[in-house]
């Protein structure tokens, strides 16, 4: 939200608070899965090919690839276009135009600089249009970065710092009570498999002693 155009009416400040609760989490899910795809075969995939194929160390790989990726980003998002704006800007210097590129990828938005609103601006609808694809494009490619340098063994050690450790022997006692209700259960279908043998054996009519007796003597 820069701040230049803003809705004046009560109706456009509803409709806006409404599109906004709906708008935000989807544009979230979105990036989030672009970002999850190009992130296979920007960063997994190189890293994983010169770790097979030329048998370097993969956390070297990741950090040698992950100073590469942000180093070319900064490049093609933050340096590059600071220089187009300050040429397309009459009155923003490369420092006003770096400070644009990073307060706008970077999600903050103070709307103190905005390109396109000047009066002799040539070919404006094309040039917010080329902005807005500018900012979709630098988000989706600052989030590749961070997602990058969030893979890093290094950082995912540094990240356990703040992780909630569970108490041992709270595990412990859980562990037990569930070998406890495993044990009893399995006692349980023992002992009820030996009544269906039971049940399910035979009769065998045992011989009386005198019809034993009686057939000896015979």
């Amino acid at each position: 939200g820069y701040g230049h155009t803003v809705p004046l009416s009560d109706g456009g400040k509803a409709f806006c608070i409404i599109y906004s609760v709906i708008g935000i989490p989807f544009t979230l899910l979105f990036l989030t899965a672009v970002v999850q795809r190009i992130i296979v075969y920007v960063t997994r995939r190189p890293v994983l090919y010169f770790h097979i194929r030329w048998g370097f160390s993969k956390q070297i790989v990741a950090i040698i690839h992950a100073i590469v990726l942000g180093f070319i980003t900064v490049s093609c998002f933050f340096l590059i276009p600071a220089a187009i704006f300050s040429v397309l800007e009459d009155d923003w210097n490369f420092l006003e135009s770096f400070y644009f590129c990073f307060i706008s990828l970077s999600t903050i938005g103070l709307g103190d600089y905005v390109p396109g609103e000047g009066y002799n601006q040539k070919f404006r609808e094309l040039y917010k249009i080329g902005i807005t694809c500018y900012l979709l494009l630098g988000l989706i490619a600052m989030l590749v970065v961070l997602e990058t340098f969030c893979e890093l063994h290094e950082l995912k050690k540094f990240r356990k710092l703040f992780y909630v450790k569970k108490d041992k022997e709270e595990d412990q006692v859980n562990i037990m009570e569930h070998d406890q209700l495993s044990f009893s259960s399995i006692s349980d279908q023992a002992a009820s498999m030996k009544d269906d043998q039971k049940a399910n054996e035979p009769f065998v009519t045992s011989q009386s002693p005198t019809s034993n007796d009686s057939s000896l003597n015979n």
